[in-house]
């Protein structure tokens, strides 16, 4: 057997990919059914790249986060609108409302820390490096429960989190 693995025809990671940004949009979808509130004590860290395609947030924001940021849906946030290729949102940043447009496909990462539930994607834009980033720290979570999240996008055996990484040939 050959350790060389044929390029297929397929796009498999993509198919996944784009399956996996749909359990984003059905979750979300299901809050704005429910009147835009979360059950229980469910929140969720959205992770998205902001200089991808389609991303519209406030200019301030581009400028404090020009590769990545973290939202928090919680208590605080209003006017969900959910759609098949994206959700749009107004969050509250430093007492500041502001509305942003998010399509699925710049989401990395989509945390529920209320139950350790956690998925993790390519970079809508792969030849970008990861920067680090700090939190958006608009009005929701904590501090303890963003070490959580932390800790859940980051466990190194996988449980939790669902990580696709179909390594591409070049």
């Amino acid at each position: 057997m050959s350790d060389d693995t044929p390029d297929s025809l397929i796009p498999y990671d993509e198919i996944v990919q784009e399956a996996l940004r749909a359990v984003v949009g059905r979750v979300l979808g299901q809050v704005q059914t429910d009147g835009g509130t979360l059950p229980g004590n469910h929140h969720f860290y959205i992770t998205f790249k902001t200089a991808a395609p389609g991303v519209d947030i406030p200019a301030s924001l581009h400028e404090r986060f020009p590769d990545e940021m973290t939202i928090v849906l919680q208590n605080k946030f209003w006017d969900l609108d959910v759609r098949d290729d994206g959700f749009s949102v107004g969050l509250s940043f430093n007492q500041i409302p502001s509305k942003l447009s998010i399509p699925y496909s710049a989401i990395t990462a989509f945390v529920d820390p209320a139950v350790d539930f956690g998925l993790q994607f390519q970079a809508a834009m792969e030849d970008d490096p990861a920067t680090e980033h700090e939190d958006a720290e608009n009005d929701g979570g904590t501090a303890e429960e963003r070490r959580k999240v932390e800790d859940v996008a980051t466990t190194e055996d996988g449980s939790n989190v669902v990580t696709v990484d179909f390594g591409r040939k070049k």
